[in-house]
């Protein structure tokens, strides 16, 4: 299981807008090959500052069948305007958990 975690800073006074437009959003990945799930974290310290936490089964899934679909233009879509700034992403695989 592969998470996915991209820094999202939203542009001021966007806020409830974005969370809005990311719960419609729901259904593009829940059509997503390899999609196991996703959280939305907003900072306290920096209110404008989103991470999307996505689980996916490969890599692949993500950077190839996600990125090139037309769920990923449908999310794009949704919540593209909101950006300040293009989002942080990174990838990240599960080495110990309690």
């Amino acid at each position: 299981m592969i998470t996915e975690i991209a820094q999202i800073d939203v542009k001021p006074g966007s806020e409830k807008d974005f969370e809005a437009a990311v719960a419609k959003a729901k259904a593009a990945f829940g059509r997503s090959k390899g999609f196991h799930g996703f959280e939305l974290h907003k900072s306290i310290e920096k209110p404008q500052r989103y991470r999307l936490m996505v689980k996916w089964a490969t890599l692949e899934n993500h950077t190839v069948d996600f990125r090139g679909s037309e769920n990923f233009t449908e999310w794009r879509g949704l919540v593209g305007q909101y950006f300040a700034s293009p989002p942080e992403v990174e990838h990240t695989e599960t080495v110990l958990t309690t």
